[in-house]
């Protein structure tokens, strides 16, 4: 893939493939080297991505790269949530959202993951699951888990049917 290319799919897509590697990795300097992996990867690979499926491309990409490190390293999650606000968001957190975020912070990798790729990023259940590279009702079954964590925490403990 040309330079230029890379260049154009970065400037695009690469704040979305920062959230996604910082979501599974929790370290704004590992979710970087990720992203720059990612990019790297592409400028020297002969690819060529289908028009409009750019960002599924990229958001794949990025998903096994963090496995793969997870895989190889030995990774501590200290406080992913300090390090999201250090990193500048363009976005301003409420009380509640700061605490909505904290909670999702705290889910298990696997939980998290399919929480920010659904709710974050808006992507549909069989896209998660080619991203992930697992089935549709995995996906499901990770969401449907990660929303009774949540609402446990902010119910507390109650059962909510809504």
């Amino acid at each position: 893939m040309n330079n230029e290319a890379v260049l154009r799919l970065f400037d695009t897509y690469a704040d979305d493939a920062f959230r996604l590697a910082y979501t599974y990795l929790g370290s704004r300097p590992d979710a970087e080297d990720v992203v720059q992996d990612v990019f790297v990867k592409l400028i020297r690979s002969d690819v060529t991505i289908s028009q409009g499926k750019e960002k599924s491309y990229i958001l794949t990409m990025t998903a096994n790269r963090c496995k793969d490190f997870l895989k190889s390293a030995n990774v501590v999650f200290n406080d992913p949530f300090d390090d999201a606000v250090e990193a500048g968001s363009e976005t301003e957190f409420d009380e509640d959202d700061t605490e909505m975020y904290e909670a999702v912070s705290e889910l298990p990798d696997k939980l998290r993951v399919a929480i920010h790729l659904h709710y974050y990023e808006g992507y549909s259940l069989k896209e998660i699951a080619d991203i992930l590279d697992i089935a549709p009702s995995a996906v499901s079954m990770r969401l449907t888990r990660a929303k009774d964590i949540l609402r446990k925490r902010f119910m507390g403990g109650s059962s909510y049917a809504g």
